[in-house]
């Protein structure tokens, strides 16, 4: 088991391989629902993907999901789900290796992920093209709904 001199430093191996780990995915095409690196994810998908290279492991079963599942329901069910397996982070601290889960429009659920690579990058899955690289303009950031840590590595 590894130790750490510093939880810092501890949070920092992380950011790395979580942001290593995204980057990696980079050029997969979308496919709604799926999570196989070089063959098809959705944002959600990503997630899932770098969560299992991470702790061998997914931390919970999604089911099946509509494309339009956030617009036909109340519940705010991503980022529930982000609170239940990560660490919420305020908006103020986006750093690298942090997921961000964003709100379309205000008075719908939140329904689209991302993970920071950079303080003004994220890595995030595409609709309608692949996973891609994006800067985090204005236009994202004010779309930000949530922003959570990753929790700390098995043999952290």
């Amino acid at each position: 088991m590894k130790v750490f001199a510093t939880e810092a430093e501890a949070e920092a191996v992380l950011a790395r391989a979580v942001v290593g780990e995204a980057l990696d995915w980079v050029g997969t095409p979308y496919r709604h629902q799926a999570s196989r690196k070089g063959v098809g994810c959705d944002c959600l998908g990503l997630l899932r993907g770098v969560w299992r290279a991470l702790y061998g492991f997914e931390p919970e079963d999604p089911g099946p999901y509509s494309a339009d599942w956030a617009e036909t329901g109340k519940d705010d069910r991503l980022l529930n789900a982000a609170r239940r397996c990560c660490r919420e982070r305020a908006p103020r601290e986006l750093a690298a290796g942090h997921v961000i889960i964003l709100r379309w429009r205000p008075h719908l659920p939140a329904k689209h992920v991302g993970i920071l690579t950079a303080p003004g990058q994220f890595v995030h899955a595409y609709q309608g093209s692949r996973v891609v690289v994006s800067a985090l303009v204005p236009q994202w950031r004010r779309r930000i709904a949530g922003v959570f840590a990753f929790p700390p590595l098995p043999n952290a």
